[in-house]
């Protein structure tokens, strides 16, 4: 091989080796996917068969990212017209006041749900090392100001569908039960949490339904069905999407909207489109 010829397969080999890279950091992390299925709910109210309940979830809302494109992928969710909106969790990424004012920002161009809007804690809304209880009280009177209504351990109904929010399971406010005592099954029930761990604790008081989640981000970067290098969670089952937990609950973990870090291989962010169906019984 000649000196020329080495040269350009060189460069042959540099380009073909900086295009995952330059993909993974400035393609796919602003590539938004809007996830569109169907939600079996039972007890459903015959009146809110094919309504939208759109989840979005992971804003992270910090100094790693262009937060901006968080409001431009509003804007594109609001064309859905979405009936309920449910945030879970993790609306900033480090919970200081920089990143509080730059939730404003975002905050004020929401996506609200024509009949009601809920919302949960993650992680990361309680600042450094999840223990900061007045900043998870910030946020939430901040998302109250917007219109989101925040359930704490807490249930609300609305238009005879039932949602019931934990806190997070790393905050010192993780008390589940405090809500669970109340379940009712002939409810039309969904459950908001952001860690999918808390699927594995002995919380739920016989609880059959659905389960809405994030925090897992799925993984940002993974080879599907091969490895996926870095999940925050014990059980390394909960990825990504649907998850029959085989004891009448299913969980579903968003990939998140926003990111820890401004990298995603083969895990675009996500917005969840779910259409309201009455479940088989």
């Amino acid at each position: 091989m000649n000196r020329k010829l080495f040269l350009k397969r060189l460069f042959q080999l540099s380009v073909i080796g900086a295009f995952p890279a330059l993909y993974s950091w400035q393609v796919e992390p602003f590539w938004l996917e809007f996830v569109e299925r169907k939600l079996p709910v039972k007890n459903l109210p015959e009146e809110l068969e094919g309504k939208i309940l759109m989840q979005i979830s992971d804003l992270h809302v910090g100094d790693r990212f262009d937060w901006r494109f968080l409001i431009k992928s509003f804007q594109k969710a609001k064309k859905f017209n979405p009936d309920f909106v449910v945030y879970t969790g993790d609306f900033v990424n480090h919970g200081s006041v920089q990143d509080n004012l730059n939730l404003k920002k975002v905050m004020e161009n929401a996506v609200h749900g024509s009949l009601a809007t809920f919302g949960v804690l993650g992680n990361h809304d309680y600042g450094a090392k999840w223990e900061n209880i007045k900043s998870s009280e910030n946020i939430c009177n901040m998302l109250e100001s917007f219109g989101i209504t925040m359930l704490n351990n807490a249930q609300q109904e609305n238009n005879g569908l039932n949602f019931i929010g934990f806190e997070d399971l790393w905050s010192p406010n993780f008390d589940p039960m405090l809500v669970m005592k109340d379940y009712d099954s002939s409810k039309a029930n969904i459950v908001l949490c952001h860690n999918p761990d808390a699927c594995d604790r002995d919380i739920w008081n016989g609880y059959q339904g659905w389960v809405l989640s994030g925090h897992t981000h799925g993984g940002q970067c993974r080879i599907p069905g091969i490895v996926t290098p870095v999940l925050p969670v014990k059980n390394k089952k909960y990825v990504s999407g649907e998850i029959d937990l085989k004891d009448g609950r299913m969980l579903y973990i968003n990939r998140a909207l926003g990111h820890s870090f401004q990298v995603r291989f083969m895990v675009r962010p996500e917005i969840t489109v779910f259409t309201l169906t009455q479940a088989e019984k």
